[in-house]
């Protein structure tokens, strides 16, 4: 089950969410030949992805266009795209890209505060966007997001609200985190927590500009401009009946 677009159109063209994207791509396209040495690639990460126990300023920064396979790039980038959007929108384009870097050290920040010591890479965009995502709640928590709900055989797209969505996200990075030890290596629980809610916090000063509660009651916490609408494509393919 995962989000993969929202009902949210953006008033302006997002130009700050596309090029976070690209460069994200172009980046991991730029060292994907290594994936065929994995000594290489673990150099490679060990410099530029964030080792606590050997963090620096650069890699605070260089970490988070990093992208440890091809799935990791794909699902960071498809979230970014579904709520980066929209936050453009609201923070304009210089505003959004500086919400998103502070979001990404604050994720790295998190991560690195759970366990100073390890000499485990950290790499990947998710606490970055994992801000985006914490400010898209607080600005719009009635929006409507289309999730996949994949079961087995049976595909299923059902909207749900962004509060449900994003807050039982942020539910479930809290108790893996608690759940998973730091030396473990695999997903960066803290970082994601640390990110959401560096986002949603460095949110509220725009939040309370747009009127606070009164911005919430004037949309019932949907956007505050009509709602995009998709088109239900009909399949030609015949159903089948069991007896």
């Amino acid at each position: 089950m995962f989000p993969f677009r929202d009902h949210n159109p953006s008033e302006r063209t997002p130009y700050v969410t596309w090029g976070l994207i690209l460069a994200n791509i172009a980046i991991f396209a730029g060292y994907f030949s290594l994936f065929q040495d994995e000594r290489a690639l673990g150099a490679f990460f060990n410099t530029w992805g964030l080792v606590p126990a050997e963090a620096s300023a650069t890699t605070f920064v260089s970490s988070m266009f990093l992208h440890g396979g091809i799935m990791h790039l794909a699902g960071n980038m498809l979230f970014l795209w579904v709520f980066g959007d929209n936050m453009e929108d609201q923070m304009g384009h210089v505003g959004f890209l500086v919400f998103y870097l502070l979001g990404g050290l604050a994720a790295a920040a998190a991560q690195y505060g759970a366990d100073p010591s390890s000499t485990i890479p950290m790499v990947g965009a998710s606490g970055a966007i994992a801000g985006v995502m914490g400010g898209y709640l607080l600005m719009f928590p009635k929006a409507r997001v289309d999730i996949l709900l994949i079961l087995i055989i049976i595909f299923r797209i059902i909207p749900v609200p962004a509060w449900i969505v994003l807050g039982a996200w942020f539910g479930l990075q809290l108790v893996q985190g608690s759940m998973t030890p730091t030396d473990m290596g695999g997903v960066a629980y803290w970082a994601h927590a640390g990110g959401f809610l560096a986002g949603l916090l460095m949110t509220i000063p725009l939040w309370q500009k747009r009127g606070g509660t009164a911005f919430w009651r004037r949309n019932d916490g949907h956007p505050p401009h009509p709602e995009a609408s998709y088109r239900t494509v009909r399949t030609s393919i015949p159903g089948v009946r069991k007896r």
